[in-house]
């Protein structure tokens, strides 16, 4: 009566372990998975001014967010806003739009949602800076760049590089529409 023992190998002629006959025959190397998100190739220059004035964006945001928070951890106090929420909510927003326009940058068609999206919002606060408040230093350069980045991102090298993904090199899949890679 024979025990197998742990780690030996099947009888020659039977299937081993690795799915062979030879128990000399290694496993096949396991294939690479593909990137997550790989970039896309090539972005144009549209796309990468657009992300380069939102990432912009993004990392001032930033900026006053650690400002707020130190100034509130000095001592500061107004009694009409905390100085550590805005910082949070400057700091949250603010890194979310840098993260979109470092994504643009690289070539990433995912940050085009997040600096349209951070564009729109923008208009209005320009709008504001512009009359209500009376601070047209302010108001004047964000409305320019807001609309400069949305000009940019629905320009047509912009749209036709964003639509790459969506295309097919399979010419029975289209509707007869020449196909384009991305």
């Amino acid at each position: 009566m024979s025990k197998k023992r742990r780690g030996s190998r099947a009888p020659e002629g039977e299937p081993q372990p690795n799915g062979s006959a030879d128990p000399a025959t290694p496993n096949p190397p396991a294939p690479n998975p593909p990137a997550p998100n790989p970039p896309a190739p090539n972005p144009p220059t549209t796309i990468r001014a657009a992300g380069a004035v939102t990432a912009l964006e993004g990392l001032v945001a930033v900026i006053v967010a650690i400002v707020l928070a130190i100034r509130e951890a000095a001592g500061h106090r107004e009694a009409f806003i905390s100085g550590y929420g805005t910082a949070a909510w400057f700091g949250i927003i603010g890194g979310g739009v840098l993260i979109g326009g470092i994504a643009l940058l690289t070539g990433r068609r995912w940050g085009r949602a997040i600096a349209v999206v951070a564009q729109i919002l923008l208009l209005p606060v320009a709008y504001a800076l512009l009359t209500d408040s009376g601070q047209p230093w302010f108001g004047i350069p964000l409305a320019i760049a807001a609309l400069a980045v949305l000009v940019l991102i629905f320009s047509p090298a912009s749209t036709r590089w964003l639509v790459g993904e969506y295309t097919t090199d399979d010419p029975a899949a289209g509707s007869g529409s020449s196909s384009r890679r991305r």
